[in-house]
């Protein structure tokens, strides 16, 4: 049997490294990272993996700095004849890169080489794209920049955001790595370099990056909506605070005149109409006031019409 160590931390590696142990695959050991504090109470909380590997009686090791000797002693002492990672959140070293006979590959979600980097299905719904995908490849010490062993297409839909295409992805990341896992095992994959003048990246999101910038046009915003939903979730300002913009549609409106980006132009019983940089409008349907619970914009216009009526702007402070 090959001897698997799996390197994941988030929910987008709980697929993949399930579908791994029902096909019965000798996994030795999972590597994840540390317990971090979460909810109000900020209690410790253990990610999604080592949760599942625990389901399964997988022992489970949560370095701070994978890089440090005694981490890498650790996984040495497992004798991986492979290593599998998917969205893990460290750098592995080359140390380790180099140490299994079948070596060290990575589930990616994107066709590299797009999308290179933190988030990829995050910048392929910014973008516009209309499919994406996943990728195996081998690991290299350069970011998301080793030989393709496999891809498979995924299409996003019109409304897909971000935790709808992450899902996609994760299963189909499973499923490619179940279909391709035998026959690199037998050596009968051929890897393919990446064409490196073909590479973009997806860096993480910046906390200016999610603010939405209504001079845009009306596609453009309704990306950065999606994009962002349901984390880290596109805001604007309203009299000068926050107000996350945690859903929207795109809507046509005759309006009596051009207004500004980022006015108010209608207010319906089930949310509110702005005005964008061209004449695409979007109609504002979920929010969360400064302070308040995410809740539907119908709840909020019950009783904060005046806040919301048709010329208030918004963006402004």
């Amino acid at each position: 049997m090959t001897r698997i160590v799996f390197m994941g931390t988030p929910d987008f590696s709980v697929p993949i490294l399930e579908r791994l142990l029902q096909a019965e695959y000798e996994v030795v050991g999972v590597v994840t990272q540390p317990d971090r504090p979460a909810g109000r109470k900020q209690l410790p909380k253990a990610p999604p993996v080592k949760r599942l590997a625990e389901k399964y009686g997988i022992p489970v090791f949560q370095p701070e700095k994978i890089k440090e000797k005694e981490a890498l002693e650790r996984i040495f002492s497992w004798q991986p004849d492979l290593i599998i990672t998917a969205a893990y959140g460290q750098i592995i070293p080359k140390a380790l890169l180099d140490f299994p006979k079948h070596g060290c590959i990575n589930v990616h979600a994107s066709l590299l080489p797009e999308l290179r980097g933190g988030a990829p299905i995050h910048h392929a719904i910014l973008q516009g794209k209309k499919k994406t995908g996943v990728t195996i490849m081998y690991m290299v010490e350069k970011l998301d920049a080793g030989d393709i062993l496999a891809q498979a297409e995924v299409e996003i839909g019109e409304r897909d955001h971000v935790g709808i295409l992450h899902d996609k992805l994760s299963e189909k990341g499973a499923e490619l790595l179940l279909s391709t896992l035998p026959k690199l095992l037998k050596g009968e994959i051929t890897p393919v370099p990446q064409e490196e003048e073909k590479a973009t990246y997806a860096y993480n999101i910046k906390r200016e990056e999610e603010r939405i910038d209504w001079s845009k046009g009306g596609e453009e915003v309704y990306n950065r909506i999606r994009g962002l939903h349901p984390w880290p979730v596109a805001y604007t300002t309203l009299g000068g605070k926050p107000l996350k913009i945690w859903w929207g549609e795109k809507v046509s409106f005759q309006a009596r005149e051009k207004a500004e980006p980022g006015t108010v132009v209608a207010v319906e019983k089930d949310g509110f109409i702005v005005a964008t940089g061209d004449e695409v409008f979007i109609k504002v349907t979920e929010i969360q006031p400064a302070g308040k619970k995410r809740m539907p914009a119908e709840q909020f216009l019950r009783g904060h019409k005046q806040e919301l009526a048709a010329g208030t702007k918004l963006g402004d402070g």
